[in-house]
Protein backbone atom coordinates (compact mmCIF):
# COMPACT_ATOMS: atom_id res chain seq x y z
CA UNK A 1 0.00 0.00 0.00
CA UNK A 2 1.21 3.47 -1.05
CA UNK A 3 -0.25 6.42 1.41
CA UNK A 4 -0.40 10.29 0.78
CA UNK A 5 -1.10 11.43 4.21
CA UNK A 6 1.41 9.78 6.36
CA UNK A 7 3.04 13.48 6.75
CA UNK A 8 -0.24 15.01 7.03
CA UNK A 9 -3.29 14.66 9.54
CA UNK A 10 -3.09 11.00 8.23
CA UNK A 11 -6.94 10.52 7.90
CA UNK A 12 -7.45 8.68 4.76
CA UNK A 13 -4.71 6.72 4.25
CA UNK A 14 -3.04 3.41 6.42
CA UNK A 15 -5.50 4.48 9.35
CA UNK A 16 -8.66 3.97 6.92
CA UNK A 17 -7.21 0.81 5.78
CA UNK A 18 -6.63 -0.61 8.95
CA UNK A 19 -10.62 0.22 9.83
CA UNK A 20 -11.78 -1.07 6.86
CA UNK A 21 -10.12 -4.39 7.28
CA UNK A 22 -11.45 -4.45 11.07
CA UNK A 23 -14.99 -4.69 9.54
CA UNK A 24 -14.07 -6.74 7.39
CA UNK A 25 -12.56 -8.68 9.99
CA UNK A 26 -9.45 -9.72 8.01
CA UNK A 27 -6.51 -9.65 10.08
CA UNK A 28 -2.54 -8.69 8.56
CA UNK A 29 -0.24 -11.41 9.89
CA UNK A 30 2.93 -9.70 9.01
CA UNK A 31 3.71 -6.04 7.86
CA UNK A 32 6.69 -4.43 6.57
CA UNK A 33 7.09 -0.47 6.77
CA UNK A 34 9.36 1.82 4.15
CA UNK A 35 10.20 4.10 6.58
CA UNK A 36 13.98 5.53 6.27
CA UNK A 37 14.62 3.31 9.28
CA UNK A 38 18.69 3.18 8.70
CA UNK A 39 20.92 5.89 10.14
CA UNK A 40 24.52 5.51 8.01
CA UNK A 41 24.45 2.51 6.05
CA UNK A 42 21.37 0.72 4.52
CA UNK A 43 20.00 -1.96 7.16
CA UNK A 44 22.25 -0.34 10.24
CA UNK A 45 18.89 -0.53 11.99
CA UNK A 46 15.03 -1.32 12.16
CA UNK A 47 12.34 0.53 13.73
CA UNK A 48 10.24 -2.07 16.40
CA UNK A 49 8.19 0.57 17.76
CA UNK A 50 8.31 4.34 17.97
CA UNK A 51 7.89 7.07 20.89
CA UNK A 52 4.79 9.18 21.03
CA UNK A 53 4.13 11.74 19.27
CA UNK A 54 2.23 15.53 20.92
CA UNK A 55 1.58 18.77 19.32
CA UNK A 56 0.66 21.96 21.47
CA UNK A 57 0.05 25.59 20.12
CA UNK A 58 0.15 28.36 22.54
CA UNK A 59 -1.30 31.58 21.59
CA UNK A 60 -0.97 34.86 24.53
CA UNK A 61 -2.24 37.92 23.71
CA UNK A 62 -2.22 41.14 25.14
CA UNK A 63 -2.10 44.85 24.57
CA UNK A 64 -0.12 46.45 21.97
CA UNK A 65 2.84 48.81 23.21
CA UNK A 66 5.90 51.05 22.93
CA UNK A 67 9.07 49.05 23.58
CA UNK A 68 10.39 52.42 25.62
CA UNK A 69 7.71 52.23 28.08
CA UNK A 70 7.42 47.98 28.92
CA UNK A 71 6.17 48.60 32.79
CA UNK A 72 2.67 49.69 30.56
CA UNK A 73 2.43 47.02 28.68
CA UNK A 74 2.82 43.42 29.11
CA UNK A 75 5.24 41.46 26.34
CA UNK A 76 3.18 38.54 24.82
CA UNK A 77 6.62 37.16 23.52
CA UNK A 78 8.51 37.33 26.50
CA UNK A 79 5.44 35.83 28.67
CA UNK A 80 5.06 33.03 25.84
CA UNK A 81 9.22 32.65 26.09
CA UNK A 82 8.85 33.08 29.86
CA UNK A 83 7.23 30.46 30.65
CA UNK A 84 8.10 27.83 27.69
CA UNK A 85 11.98 27.70 27.74
CA UNK A 86 12.07 26.09 31.10
CA UNK A 87 10.06 23.29 29.66
CA UNK A 88 13.02 23.40 27.01
CA UNK A 89 15.69 22.73 29.24
CA UNK A 90 13.63 19.91 31.56
CA UNK A 91 14.64 16.39 31.68
CA UNK A 92 11.66 14.90 31.51
CA UNK A 93 12.48 11.33 31.85
CA UNK A 94 16.10 8.78 31.03
CA UNK A 95 13.73 6.76 28.56
CA UNK A 96 13.85 2.63 29.24
CA UNK A 97 14.32 -0.30 27.79
CA UNK A 98 12.89 0.30 24.60
CA UNK A 99 12.63 4.03 24.20
CA UNK A 100 14.69 7.18 24.35
CA UNK A 101 14.26 10.10 26.47
CA UNK A 102 11.10 12.38 26.18
CA UNK A 103 11.95 15.49 24.70
CA UNK A 104 10.30 19.04 23.73
CA UNK A 105 11.36 20.99 20.87
CA UNK A 106 9.62 24.18 19.91
CA UNK A 107 9.40 24.24 16.29
CA UNK A 108 7.42 27.28 15.19
CA UNK A 109 7.08 30.99 16.38
CA UNK A 110 4.87 33.63 15.30
CA UNK A 111 4.65 37.08 16.68
CA UNK A 112 5.04 40.97 15.96
CA UNK A 113 4.11 43.80 13.88
CA UNK A 114 6.94 44.13 11.78
CA UNK A 115 7.95 46.97 14.03
CA UNK A 116 10.73 47.46 16.21
CA UNK A 117 9.88 49.48 18.26
CA UNK A 118 6.53 47.99 19.40
CA UNK A 119 5.47 45.56 21.87
CA UNK A 120 3.34 42.76 19.92
CA UNK A 121 -0.09 42.32 21.29
CA UNK A 122 -0.02 38.44 20.05
CA UNK A 123 2.57 35.28 19.67
CA UNK A 124 1.86 31.33 18.67
CA UNK A 125 4.27 29.21 19.72
CA UNK A 126 3.69 25.65 18.11
CA UNK A 127 5.85 23.12 19.97
CA UNK A 128 5.81 19.12 20.00
CA UNK A 129 6.77 16.63 22.73
CA UNK A 130 8.55 13.15 21.53
CA UNK A 131 7.95 11.11 24.81
CA UNK A 132 8.48 7.23 26.38
CA UNK A 133 6.69 5.56 27.86
CA UNK A 134 7.97 6.90 31.18
CA UNK A 135 5.01 9.94 30.21
CA UNK A 136 1.61 9.87 29.27
CA UNK A 137 -0.15 12.42 27.35
CA UNK A 138 -1.92 13.80 30.36
CA UNK A 139 1.50 13.68 32.82
CA UNK A 140 3.06 16.33 29.52
CA UNK A 141 -0.21 18.63 29.28
CA UNK A 142 -0.48 19.06 33.17
CA UNK A 143 3.17 20.02 32.98
CA UNK A 144 2.65 22.98 30.70
CA UNK A 145 -0.86 24.13 31.72
CA UNK A 146 1.37 24.67 34.86
CA UNK A 147 3.91 26.28 32.95
CA UNK A 148 1.30 28.77 31.84
CA UNK A 149 -0.14 29.56 35.09
CA UNK A 150 2.49 31.82 35.69
CA UNK A 151 2.23 34.06 32.85
CA UNK A 152 1.12 38.02 33.95
CA UNK A 153 -2.47 38.36 34.30
CA UNK A 154 -2.97 40.91 31.66
CA UNK A 155 -1.86 38.73 29.14
CA UNK A 156 -4.77 36.01 28.00
CA UNK A 157 -3.63 32.08 26.98
CA UNK A 158 -5.08 30.19 24.89
CA UNK A 159 -3.71 26.36 24.03
CA UNK A 160 -4.64 23.73 21.57
CA UNK A 161 -3.51 19.87 21.37
CA UNK A 162 -2.84 17.65 18.58
CA UNK A 163 -1.87 14.15 19.11
CA UNK A 164 0.17 12.28 16.52
CA UNK A 165 0.40 8.90 18.10
CA UNK A 166 1.34 6.98 20.86
CA UNK A 167 4.50 5.41 22.19
CA UNK A 168 4.19 2.14 20.66
CA UNK A 169 6.19 -1.28 20.51
CA UNK A 170 5.86 -4.34 18.00
CA UNK A 171 5.41 -8.04 19.25
CA UNK A 172 8.81 -9.48 18.19
CA UNK A 173 8.69 -12.56 16.30
CA UNK A 174 8.87 -14.27 13.01
CA UNK A 175 9.34 -11.40 10.81
CA UNK A 176 11.49 -9.73 13.38
CA UNK A 177 14.03 -12.66 13.38
CA UNK A 178 13.21 -12.44 9.17
CA UNK A 179 14.49 -9.11 8.63
CA UNK A 180 17.75 -9.06 10.99
CA UNK A 181 18.69 -12.66 9.59
CA UNK A 182 18.14 -11.17 5.64
CA UNK A 183 19.63 -7.85 6.61
CA UNK A 184 22.82 -9.58 8.13
CA UNK A 185 22.58 -12.14 5.16
CA UNK A 186 22.64 -9.01 2.14
CA UNK A 187 24.35 -6.24 3.68
CA UNK A 188 26.79 -8.20 6.39
CA UNK A 189 25.37 -5.67 8.82
CA UNK A 190 23.76 -6.72 12.40
CA UNK A 191 21.08 -4.36 12.51
CA UNK A 192 19.87 -2.28 15.76
CA UNK A 193 16.06 -2.59 16.77
CA UNK A 194 15.60 0.74 17.22
CA UNK A 195 11.79 2.81 18.54
CA UNK A 196 13.86 5.94 17.83
CA UNK A 197 12.66 8.88 15.09
CA UNK A 198 9.47 10.13 14.28
CA UNK A 199 6.21 8.79 14.23
CA UNK A 200 4.96 6.44 10.94
CA UNK A 201 1.93 4.79 9.91
CA UNK A 202 3.37 2.03 11.83
CA UNK A 203 1.63 3.70 15.11
CA UNK A 204 -1.87 2.11 13.03
CA UNK A 205 -1.12 -0.91 12.47
CA UNK A 206 1.13 -2.66 15.38
CA UNK A 207 -2.25 -1.71 17.46
CA UNK A 208 -4.10 -3.74 15.39
CA UNK A 209 -1.84 -6.84 16.56
CA UNK A 210 0.26 -6.72 13.80
CA UNK A 211 4.01 -8.02 14.16
CA UNK A 212 5.15 -4.97 12.40
CA UNK A 213 9.02 -3.93 11.03
CA UNK A 214 10.04 -0.67 9.65
CA UNK A 215 12.94 -1.14 7.31
CA UNK A 216 14.05 1.33 4.57
CA UNK A 217 16.81 3.94 3.49
CA UNK A 218 19.44 5.91 5.51
CA UNK A 219 17.53 9.19 6.70
CA UNK A 220 20.48 11.21 6.99
CA UNK A 221 18.96 14.10 5.04
CA UNK A 222 14.91 13.24 6.05
CA UNK A 223 13.03 17.05 6.23
CA UNK A 224 16.21 18.65 4.93
CA UNK A 225 16.84 20.52 1.60
CA UNK A 226 18.21 18.22 -1.00
CA UNK A 227 16.25 15.52 0.70
CA UNK A 228 18.11 11.90 -1.03
CA UNK A 229 19.22 8.52 -1.03
CA UNK A 230 21.93 6.26 -2.85
CA UNK A 231 20.39 4.87 -6.12
CA UNK A 232 22.03 1.30 -5.59
CA UNK A 233 20.30 1.64 -2.00
CA UNK A 234 17.30 1.41 -3.97
CA UNK A 235 18.36 -2.12 -5.54
CA UNK A 236 19.60 -3.40 -2.26
CA UNK A 237 16.47 -2.52 -0.36
CA UNK A 238 14.29 -3.94 -3.19
CA UNK A 239 16.25 -7.54 -2.92
CA UNK A 240 16.19 -7.55 0.92
CA UNK A 241 12.36 -6.69 0.53
CA UNK A 242 11.87 -9.64 -1.94
CA UNK A 243 14.27 -11.96 0.41
CA UNK A 244 12.43 -10.96 3.29
CA UNK A 245 9.07 -11.71 2.14
CA UNK A 246 10.02 -15.15 0.27
CA UNK A 247 11.08 -16.26 3.41
CA UNK A 248 8.03 -14.98 5.44
CA UNK A 249 5.86 -16.63 3.46
CA UNK A 250 7.97 -20.31 3.01
CA UNK A 251 7.95 -20.26 6.19
CA UNK A 252 4.44 -19.64 6.78
CA UNK A 253 3.32 -22.11 4.40
CA UNK A 254 5.48 -24.83 5.42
Amino acid sequence: MITSDEEDLAINGTKRVIETLQTRDEKIDYCVVGEPSSSSHLGDAIRVGRRGSLNGTLTLRGPLGHVAYPDATPNSLHEALKCLTPLTNQVWDEGNEYFRATSFQISNLNGGTGAVNVIPDRVAIAFNFRYSTEQTEASLKRAVEKAIDGIDSRVTSELSWHTSGHPFLSNQGTLTDVVVDTIKQITGLDTEKSTAGGTSDARFIVPAGVETVELGPVNATIHKINERILVDDIERLTNLYQRIMTRVLTDSCS
